[in-house]
């Protein structure tokens, strides 16, 4: 067995269960079985261990975003696929909730930088396919980055926010409400 991958592992379930600020080093060696020094052959400290997992946590919701794209839909259907996907990740992934959970309840700094390279990870995937649909004519002309921060704005909105104090929308019903608010502007007239 690979044994960084094991650590890896180890540190990933760690952190979804203790949250960045309370997994120690000697907690992730035991979930791995290994000893604390091998951890120390393959990642520098806590930090470096905890960056990793997120830059594998944003390629899977990078992946998830771009599986959701298929060529023979409509653009808006693509991009509301492509988020619901993201925005469902995030919801469920067990690492990502807790991290979540972490920044509201401690506001680690660490985990609110991990946080915010996932979003910004998340705006580029859907500024790129607003630049795409430029291009493509399939929409106007616009400032592609304040619609991407627009869009994943409203759907985090629409998931958690709106979720607190009201029945969850389901998918059909955020699609007509992204193409009303959003898609019906960028549509060339």
């Amino acid at each position: 067995m690979d044994r960084r991958k094991s650590i890896l592992d180890a540190a990933e379930r760690s952190f979804s269960m203790f949250g960045y600020k309370a997994s120690t080093v000697d907690q992730i060696a035991k979930i791995a079985n290994v000893g604390k020094g091998t951890i120390y052959t393959f990642f520098a400290n806590k930090e470096e261990l905890f960056s990793e997992i997120i830059t594998n946590l944003v390629t899977e919701t990078k992946l998830a975003a771009s599986s959701a794209i298929k060529e023979e839909r409509p653009f808006y259907e693509n991009l509301h696929n492509a988020l619901y996907e993201v925005v469902e990740l995030r919801k469920t992934h067990k690492l990502a909730v807790k991290l979540s959970q972490e920044v509201k309840e401690l506001n680690t700094s660490p985990v609110t930088e991990a946080l915010q390279r996932i979003e910004k990870a998340v705006l580029s995937f859907v500024q790129k396919e607003l630049d795409k649909a430029v291009e493509k004519g399939e929409i106007k002309e616009c400032h592609t980055d304040i619609v991407a921060f627009m869009m994943v704005k409203v759907y985090i909105a629409l998931i958690f926010d709106w979720e607190r104090d009201h029945e969850a929308l389901q998918k059909e019903k955020m699609l007509e409400v992204l193409e009303m608010f959003v898609m019906d502007g960028l549509r060339k007239t």
